[in-house]
């Protein structure tokens, strides 16, 4: 296993829809064994395949926050939104490519996802609250959409000027 590095926005690649994985191959599992310790070491509950550079439809979280609690990490490979509550939540998301900024996104509470497991079978579940927010901000990842594309045009631009400016800073180091 490997710590990636993750793209900082603005990055074409984090803008493009991603390719769906034709079966589970022993680079898929190291992809996402280097995804798991890329989010752990970042730190963050959440990371799609984009964000290290990767064009697949795949993506890793872990949203069990709680001090001594069992890590429950997951890998969702092609996964798709089945249901969709019509009841929200709003959450204050950030992002590992967009680091140190936050903004407030409503999503649904509740979502069924349908997704392929590194076994290669197919998986359903229901997620809701924390883990239904990641899924939903990972899955915009894996279609090109970053969270600030959830914000008011005046927000999204100043966090674009600071990546902007981050990046530069991280060029000059």
């Amino acid at each position: 296993m490997s710590i990636r590095p993750i793209l900082i926005h603005p990055d074409p690649r984090l803008k493009k829809q991603c390719t769906p994985v034709p079966e589970v191959t022993a680079d898929i599992g190291k992809l996402a064994e280097d995804m798991l310790e890329t989010m752990y070491d970042a730190p963050g509950v959440g990371l799609a395949a984009p964000q290290v550079g990767v064009n697949k439809r795949l993506f890793v979280m872990d949203c069990v926050k709680e001090d001594g609690a069992e890590q429950r990490p997951m890998v969702l490979i092609n996964p798709e939104i089945i249901t969709a509550s019509e009841e929200t939540n709003t959450y204050e998301e950030g992002c590992l490519s967009i680091p140190e900024q936050f903004g407030d996104v409503t999503r649904p509470k509740l979502v069924t996802m349908r997704w392929m497991g590194l076994d290669g079978k197919t998986h359903e579940d229901e997620f809701d609250e924390l883990w239904a927010t990641c899924a939903q901000h990972e899955l915009d990842h894996l279609n090109g959409k970053l969270f600030i594309d959830h914000l008011g045009s005046i927000k999204r631009q100043m966090i674009t000027r600071k990546m902007v400016k981050l990046k530069r800073e991280r060029a000059r180091a």
